[in-house]
């Protein structure tokens, strides 16, 4: 499976697996399903439950038009409104465990879903040929909305345990040492503690300092080197935050 290196905003480069196409066209298939599903629900409810259908009689065909797009409105939107709210996933990408996110590190917003909504409608032309084709032809498996809103899309399906997450087991009865770490976000403590188990397993001290260095900065905390190592100021910083956060197991 292929990689694709995202550099964060604080400058760090985090490695994710690349969606695969065949997870995409499943995704795509499910989604579609559901469309569907929906409109056969709404237009199944309007003609033989409510009996509505008498309003078109005597309507010209673009006003017809106008009624059908009206009810199926929300098959047309449901790629952009859902990725929005559901953080760059539709319940088919979410069963497929794939999500839309920016290249350049930043979390992907409206106006980028919106761009890959619209490309949609060329991606999907020629029974989606075009978004097949790109999505084989490109480095990152991208089809052309990808393209033009600087999205890919990634795989969550990487066997995870917990040294690969913000959590941390701790005791019950243990006691925070820097309450300063609440200053941090999520993925703030994801990039500290994933760099750091890196930097452990290869022994690289330069990084454990750095690492040391930028937490000390952001924080504004002085450290006397000869209470603690930097790998115990590290150490500490993770589990001094699953501990104000609540997510210790």
């Amino acid at each position: 499976m292929s990689q694709i290196a995202i550099n964060t905003s604080q400058n760090v480069n985090i490695n994710f697996n690349i969606a695969s196409v065949g997870d995409r066209i499943v995704a795509f298939i499910i989604d579609l399903m559901i469309k569907i599903a929906y409109g056969i629900a709404v237009l199944y409810t309007f003609f033989n439950i409510l009996d509505l259908g008498y309003l078109l009689s005597g309507m010209d065909q673009w006003s017809i038009m106008a009624v059908y797009i009206i009810l199926l409105f929300p098959v047309f939107i449901y790629p952009v409104v859902l990725e929005s709210l559901m953080e760059g996933q539709t319940p088919g990408k979410k069963v497929m465990k794939i999500r839309v996110v920016k290249i350049d590190g930043y979390q992907a917003g409206f106006g980028d879903y919106l761009i890959r909504w619209v490309f949609r409608i060329i991606d999907t032309s020629f029974a989606g040929v075009v978004a097949l084709v790109s999505m084989i032809v490109s480095k990152n498996n991208q089809r052309l909305g990808d393209i033009a809103s600087g999205t890919a899309v990634i795989s969550l399906k990487n066997k995870i345990n917990i040294s690969h997450t913000i959590l941390e087991n701790i005791k019950e009865d243990y006691v925070p040492t820097f309450p300063q770490v609440i200053a941090l976000s999520d993925n703030d403590m994801r990039i500290i503690k994933d760099n750091y188990i890196k930097a452990l397993r290869v022994d690289d001290r330069q990084i454990i300092n750095k690492l040391s260095d930028k937490i000390k900065s952001i924080l504004k905390l002085e450290i006397d080197p000869t209470k603690m190592t930097e790998r115990q100021f590290i150490g500490i910083i993770i589990k001094d935050y699953n501990y104000y956060t609540g997510r210790d197991n």
